[in-house]
C-alpha cells in the first residue's frame, strides 16, 4: 500500500489540530531552553496551512507539499517557519511527478527535507536540533523499505521518539538553546518534538 494524495492531505490538515492540542506543551519545553514562541509559531503555521491547503485539494502531491512549506515559511516567526518550510519545500521537489508515494519514497522525501534543513541550519549529527529526530526517522523509513506502510510508519514514530530522547541529554550547539550552553542540557529539543508530533500524526491520520 502507498501514500494517497488523499492521505497525505488528511495528514497535512490534521496536524492543525495537533499543533493547537500540544501547543503548551511545545512552549513549555521551549520556554526552558528557547525563546518559548515554538508552541504558538507551529500552531499559528499548521492553522495557515489549514486555511491553504483546501484551495490546492485535487493538486499533486507535491503542490500540497511545496504549499505547505511556502505557507510556514511566510507565517511563522522564529526559526521553526523557516526551518519547517524549507523542509516541506524541499521534500516536495523530491516527490515531483509522482501520484502515490511507497515506503522507499517517503524515506527519500523525508532525506531531502533533512537535507534541505541542514544546508539551511548547518546542523550536525548531536547538536540538539530536529535533524537529531528527521535523521533516525529517514533511516528507519530506508529500512522498512519492504514493509507494508503502516509497520513502516510505526517503526518511524518509534525512531522519532528515541530521536526525541536522544536529544535530552545533548547540549545544544546550534540555534538559542547553544547561548545556555551547560544549562541546555536535560530538556528535549522543541523542533525535535515537533518531527515526532507530525509522525505521529501521519499514524494517526492512516
Amino acid at each position: 500500500m502507498n501514500l494517497t494524495q488523499q492521505q497525505l492531505y488528511h495528514w497535512l490538515i490534521q496536524c492543525s489540530q495537533t499543533f493547537a492540542q500540544e501547543q503548551n506543551n511545545l512552549t513549555e519545553l521551549d520556554t526552558a531552553i528557547g525563546d518559548g514562541d515554538h508552541g504558538l509559531n507551529m500552531n499559528r503555521g499548521f492553522q495557515k496551512v489549514a486555511e491553504k491547503l483546501p484551495s490546492v485539494e485535487d493538486k499533486d502531491i507535491a503542490t500540497l507539499l511545496k504549499t505547505t512549506g511556502m505557507t510556514l515559511l511566510s507565517s511563522v516567526g522564529g526559526a521553526s517557519g523557516p526551518l519547517f518550510g524549507t523542509f516541506f519545500i524541499k521534500a516536495a521537489q523530491s516527490a515531483a511527478g509522482k501520484e502515490a508515494l511507497s515506503v522507499a519514497d517517503l524515506a527519500e522525501l523525508i532525506k531531502a527535507g533533512t537535507e534541505g534543513v541542514v544546508s539551511r541550519g548547518k546542523a550536525e549529527p548531536n547538536d540538539k536540533t530536529m535533524c537529531d529526530v528527521w535523521w533516525p526517522v529517514s533511516t528507519a523509513l530506508e529500512n522498512a523499505a519492504s514493509q507494508p506502510l503502516n509497520e513502516a510508519i510505526s517503526a518511524a514514530v518509534e525512531a522519532a521518539k528515541q530521536g526525541v530522547e536522544s536529544t535530552i541529554p545533548m547540549q545544544a550547539r546550534k540555534g538559542r538553546a547553544s547561548y545556555l550552553g551547560e544549562r541546555s542540557i536535560g530538556h528535549a529539543d522543541p523542533g525535535g518534538t515537533s518531527v515526532l508530533l507530525l509522525m505521529k500524526t501521519l499514524q494517526q491520520s492512516l
